[in-house]
């Protein structure tokens, strides 16, 4: 097979299967340590989020793959690279998880659009992953502003 690779897409989807798998754990640790009002109903949505997460960064990965790249989902690669920072250790209150976690969507969708109109030009399969991936980061963030009565915001 042709290597079809090219370093903007590469770095691209590295990127983004690092801020994925971040986002994953993140929601999994906001996920086990949750606490308040409205418990059950954020601590259920979590769960989807987190599993379109790990169903993206497969996506991405496995595109890195068939473009001739290699994925680097390694633990230490994560969290040096992740454009989301390190959440506080202890309970979450059910409020903060909400805009912690609708900040940390935000952002790994932010990051994604930054690499779009390079990848664009060279992968427009990679960049459609990409844009797909991001718009459904935002719905989710919508969704967890919608439920905290920010739509405004």
């Amino acid at each position: 097979m042709k290597n079809m690779s090219n370093k903007v897409v590469e770095d691209a989807l590295q990127q983004g299967l690092v801020d994925l798998n971040a986002l994953a754990l993140q929601g999994k640790q906001i996920h086990w340590n949750l606490e308040g009002e409205g418990f059950q109903v954020l601590h259920e949505f979590l769960d989807t989020i987190i599993t379109l997460a790990r169903t993206s960064y497969d996506d991405l990965a496995e595109r890195l793959v068939a473009i001739g790249g290699q994925p680097d989902g390694r633990a230490k690669t994560i969290a040096d690279t992740t454009v989301l920072k390190p959440l506080d250790k202890g309970y979450i209150q059910v409020k903060k998880g909400y805009e912690v976690y609708e900040a940390a969507l935000m952002a790994v969708s932010n990051k994604m659009k930054e690499f779009i109109p390079a990848v664009d030009d060279v992968d427009p399969l990679s960049s459609d992953l990409l844009i797909g991936t991001a718009r459904e980061l935002e719905k989710q963030a919508w969704f967890l502003r919608a439920h905290l009565g920010r739509l405004g915001k």
